[in-house]
């Protein structure tokens, strides 16, 4: 995750404790801030079931009313709560599918408090009613990030349920009446981008705390519909918007977080943006992102994923590869098996990445960003990063790095 308003305009936020190594709002109690990045747990997206009542067409599991899945039962669930709080995750994020279609959703919640565990659910919003709400603020959920993507008819069209929108906002509206910490979730695509202008409005009118603008990742659904890829011009004008934006914010003093998310290029865009309009916050800026390193402490590091199947994959994105089976063996010791190719790749990306990547000016910064994209695009993990929108000029790709890479056989053609 980028943080806009942290990076870009100097706010402090909730997460900066574990995102940037810095003490500050929303360290849970008892929580040390971590010394390095590469030192923290992982924040686990746990898709608790592939039920979902919509049928999105960007959906990155493939999830549905008739998909088949093998869940885990409340006490196989309770389990890996016992074992994720006591290896020490920082947060758990419940989604699905559509984890309100769950029925003991609540109960492994509020099991989870008892084990003192941060909770966080990701929904569709659309199944959230008055009752729902008070129950997701008695269960003290500590956020509940809310999926829209683009205004009315644009929203339903991509989601492919009519009126999806209005009862999403509804239930933004529900969370927030009972006192629940709300956000919303959008991926950017040829769809919405156009909408950009009236969703910062939307964050405005409905007093939305949190806004994560995601870059879309062609998984499972997601990959049949190449057509709806931002180009690269086209990611550069979305997240010129997001920065203007949000400064905007900033300037009105309205309190809405403003993240990007799953292309940590986007870091080095708003530094280099900083380095023309404020080079001394710019140096500071670079710090804070070179603490966090983008993608070298992000997949396999501080985030990781258990699927409807109880499957663990590196994150959300990586359902074609699987660490283990919760069923067969604890999260955390698949998680802290040194001999698994792909983790130990993750863990220690500047000995495997390739090509751009490989030598980009700003690697210590950015990662190599989200090697599941590349893995998707190229059937490579350590290719360079498809989503990459600066130019071989910015990222220090000059003449005699090109021949470098073409002696080394790492040559690979980007999309446009």
């Amino acid at each position: 995750m980028i943080n806009i308003s942290k990076l870009y305009c100097g706010q402090i936020t909730p997460g900066d404790w574990i995102r940037y190594g810095q003490s500050g709002s929303g360290k849970p109690d008892g929580r040390l801030v971590p010394g390095k990045a590469s030192e923290r747990r992982p924040i686990v997206v746990w898709n608790i079931t592939r039920k979902c009542n919509l049928k999105c067409v960007h959906c990155y599991n493939d999830s549905g009313t008739d998909k088949p899945a093998n869940e885990l039962t409340t006490e196989e669930a309770k389990s890996v709560l016992d074992d994720l709080a006591q290896f020490g995750v920082p947060s758990v994020l419940f989604s699905g599918g559509e984890p309100l279609m769950r029925t003991d959703l609540f109960d492994l919640i509020e099991y989870a408090h008892t084990k003192r565990l941060r909770t966080v659910i990701s929904t569709n919003g659309t199944l959230i009613t008055a009752e729902t709400a008070r129950r997701i603020k008695g269960g003290q959920v500590s956020y509940v990030g809310i999926s829209l993507d683009g205004m009315g008819p644009v929203n339903d069209q991509f989601r492919g349920v009519s009126g999806a929108f209005d009862r999403a906002v509804r239930g933004i509206r529900y969370c927030r009446d009972v006192g629940v910490r709300v956000g919303l979730r959008l991926t950017l695509t040829r769809r919405n981008v156009q909408d950009l202008e009236a969703l910062f409005e939307l964050f405005g009118k409905e007093q939305i705390e949190r806004a994560c603008f995601y870059h879309l990742v062609p998984s499972g659904r997601g990959g049949t519909i190449t057509d709806d890829n931002l180009t690269h011009a086209q990611s550069r004008g979305a997240v010129e918007t997001i920065l203007a934006k949000t400064r905007q914010f900033k300037q009105v003093d309205r309190q809405t977080d403003i993240l990007t998310v799953d292309n940590h290029v986007d870091g080095v865009y708003l530094y280099l943006r900083l380095l023309k309009e404020d080079p001394s916050r710019a140096e500071d800026v670079w710090k804070l992102l070179c603490w966090n390193g983008g993608g070298l402490y992000s997949s396999g590091v501080g985030i990781g994923c258990i699927d409807f199947n109880g499957r663990v994959h590196p994150d959300q994105f990586w359902g074609h590869y699987d660490l283990g089976d919760v069923r067969k063996r604890r999260f955390s010791e698949i998680w802290s098996d040194e001999s698994e190719p792909l983790l130990k790749g993750l863990r220690d990306r500047r000995g495997y990445v390739k090509g751009r990547c490989r030598v980009c000016k700003f690697f210590d910064a950015c990662g190599g960003s989200l090697r599941v994209r590349a893995d998707l695009y190229f059937g490579d993990p350590w290719a360079p990063e498809p989503g990459c929108y600066l130019s071989d000029e910015e990222i220090g790709l000059d003449a005699e790095k090109k021949a470098e890479l073409e002696r080394s056989g790492e040559v690979f053609h980007l999309p446009d």
